[in-house]
């Protein structure tokens, strides 16, 4: 894996003064642990850890333990940042490599970029209200956010869980698998049952960005690769839960709040093994803000419920920017998740943006 590495850290010095993806980048001491990492399952895997801290979180430890080889910290959102949604790195403020005149998302922002670009094939990534699935989305890579509880938050108030943004479902696998403890792949069985909801009840998704995941699950069901259920998955929207949970001084009424989406959830998944929705209700916005959207609409209801959720590859809108599908599956169901994300992803448009 040394020509890897070496191509990895040669694609971060030419790219990254365009993109700013890094604020750190180990050449160094990455080239010091390849004769050991050779050695070990993931034979010295080039893959970027999200933020200043992120050499010390546990999926970069376990990942590292397994023969993977950290090359640099990637950017997230600066100080006095009003929306987190952009990064900023080491050569300045990170752009969406498909747009540059567009964010990449947040706030795992440096992660999905320095996928997207083909920088690494594999990046650590945490996720409280979006922040993995919502950069994946709008960099057009996978991502996915672990069950809440399965591995260490690194939030004090339990909705972030670790996740890792990935150049595919079967890349991320591979990884994963030595981030949760007994890991035993599931292959999907197709058709896989599905509900699509196309706003969750309440979002205001824009037009374009609907009619590219609908779509996508439109392909899926097409090549035989999902079966869709009757009905939908109608939630409140988690809005007031999630900020109250958020600042520690949750009320009566957003526990109700939450509950009623839990069980709502609950009952979904007692039925059916998967929900299909967009990831966002918006594109990829300029730099400075998405104005009153909140982007993070349709995933941080799972945040709060706990269930694990991945963001797929799902097309392009008009112009130009990537648009994900996002996959729901029930508590501790992520080995499910991910087969059915390899699965699905063979039938979804997939490209890179930068040579």
């Amino acid at each position: 894996m040394t020509e890897a590495l070496e191509a990895s850290l040669a694609r971060i010095d030419r790219l990254d003064p365009e993109l700013c993806a890094f604020t750190e980048v180990w050449h160094e001491e990455a080239r010091a642990r390849a004769g050991a990492a050779s050695r070990l399952p993931l034979t010295g895997l080039p893959f970027a850890v999200k933020g200043p801290g992120g050499i010390r979180s546990y999926a970069a430890r376990r990942l590292i333990a397994a023969g993977g080889i950290p090359v640099g910290a990637t950017s997230v959102p600066g100080p006095g940042t009003a929306w987190q949604t952009w990064g900023q790195g080491a050569h300045g403020r990170t752009v969406n490599p498909w747009r540059p005149d567009r964010t990449p998302g947040g706030s795992s922002a440096g992660s999905a970029v320095a996928v997207a670009a083909g920088m690494v094939e594999v990046a650590t990534g945490s996720d409280g209200a979006g922040s993995v699935r919502i950069p994946a989305a709008w960099c057009g890579v996978f991502g996915m956010r672990t069950t809440a509880g399965l591995l260490p938050s690194p939030d004090r108030t339990g909705l972030a869980s670790p996740g890792l943004l990935a150049s595919s479902a079967g890349r991320a696998e591979a990884c994963l698998s030595h981030l949760l403890d007994g890991y035993v792949p599931r292959p999907a069985r197709l058709p896989v049952p599905a509900v699509y909801s196309p706003d969750l009840g309440f979002a205001r998704v824009a037009p374009e960005v609907a009619e590219v995941t609908r779509a996508a699950v439109g392909r899926l069901v097409e090549a035989g690769a999902v079966r869709l259920v009757p009905g939908s998955c109608e939630l409140l929207d988690p809005a007031d839960a999630w900020l109250a949970v958020r600042a520690g001084a949750p009320t009566p009424a957003t526990e109700r709040l939450r509950a009623a989406n839990d069980r709502a959830l609950d009952a979904l998944f007692a039925r059916t093994p998967l929900l299909l929705t967009p990831v966002t209700p918006n594109r990829p916005h300029g730099h400075e803000g998405p104005g009153d959207v909140y982007s993070t609409a349709l995933t941080w209801a799972f945040n709060l419920s706990g269930h694990p959720a991945a963001s797929l590859p799902a097309g392009f809108t008009a112009d130009g920017c990537p648009a994900g599908l996002q996959l729901v599956t029930g508590r501790g169901q992520d080995a499910e998740l991910l087969g059915t994300a390899r699965a699905l992803e063979r039938h979804l448009p997939r490209s890179q943006p930068m040579g």
